[in-house]
């Protein structure tokens, strides 16, 4: 079975950008390997100087972002959110999908963190407090730039070959 990285030349990176603390790297990766990126954001997030690349502003409603990218992500392209029910919705289209934290979501991993996400909704519908997530570090960027990196180098690489 071929590669999926195989059947397109330049992937589109979509966003989930309202509480992204990686759009800056994204916006410096997309501009360095020349691919189109596009942050999607709630109205309410409107940045008065936003960073360069396409921005598209949709409803308030909570799933308006998610529903945007399902509808646009296609084979191949790149996805940026800490959503695990997106990210579970977009594997099945091949999208890559990758946390801000640099985690890319497989479907290897995908069926333990919906079973975590699950469990702690449970525990909290009970009137228990859980644990959130862990605050974002250094390391967390730094990791999710190679991340980031090595899904575009392989774009890259595979655009040059075509190229030659």
């Amino acid at each position: 079975m071929e590669n999926s990285c195989f059947s397109k030349i330049k992937p589109v990176i979509y966003v989930d950008s309202d509480a992204c603390p990686v759009k800056s790297e994204v916006s410096d990766y997309a501009e360095r390997f020349k691919v189109k990126v596009v942050f999607v954001t709630s109205i309410k997030n409107k940045m008065s100087t936003p960073l360069p690349g396409e921005w598209v502003y949709v409803d308030w409603d909570k799933e308006a972002v998610d529903l945007y990218i399902m509808n646009y992500a296609k084979e191949d392209d790149i996805v940026i959110t800490a959503d695990i029910g997106l990210a579970a919705g977009l594997l099945g289209t091949r999208v890559h999908v990758l946390s801000p934290k640099g985690v890319q979501f497989t479907d290897s991993n995908i069926e333990t963190m919906l079973s975590l996400r699950h469990v702690s909704a449970k525990t909290r519908r009970q009137g228990y407090r859980t644990k959130g997530p862990k605050a974002f570090t250094h390391q967390d960027r730094e990791y999710f730039k190679a991340s980031l990196n090595k899904i575009l180098s392989n774009y890259a690489g595979i655009h040059k070959t075509l190229l030659n």
